[in-house]
């Protein structure tokens, strides 16, 4: 059951209000945030930080919508969606970035293929 549910895309891990972890955090499936979390996320899917959810240091994941507020970096390798709510104070790194009216970017970005580079042929 398990299993059915993380395919069609059901199962996602939560940090509620009120909460805060320091360190680092690695999750399998889609992770949102409410709560705090001090260190570093390294997600296989995506990553929401709600309204009320703080995130201070680096993000890897493959897409991002960011409604509260995330002071660090991020590596979004796919889309990344800074919503009117949301604020980012520091480094973007995606492939494609939407930044809605009244949202809060403060750093610098970069866009294009979020890949490492291949080793050149030998």
């Amino acid at each position: 059951m398990a299993n059915e549910k993380q395919q069609s895309g059901l199962m996602f891990n939560a940090l509620t209000a009120g909460s805060k972890i320091v360190g680092t955090i690695t999750a399998d499936s889609d992770f949102r945030i409410d709560g705090m979390i001090e260190g570093d996320l390294n997600c296989s899917g995506k990553v929401v930080i709600g309204e009320a959810g703080r995130v201070k240091g680096t993000i890897v994941c493959q897409h991002a919508e960011i409604l509260g507020l995330l002071d660090g970096k991020i590596n979004c390798h796919q889309q990344l969606s800074l919503r009117t709510s949301g604020k980012i104070h520091g480094d973007v790194q995606t492939k494609t970035l939407i930044v809605e009216p009244g949202a809060l970017f403060n750093g610098t970005c970069s866009m294009g293929s979020t890949e490492a580079p291949k080793a050149p042929a030998k």
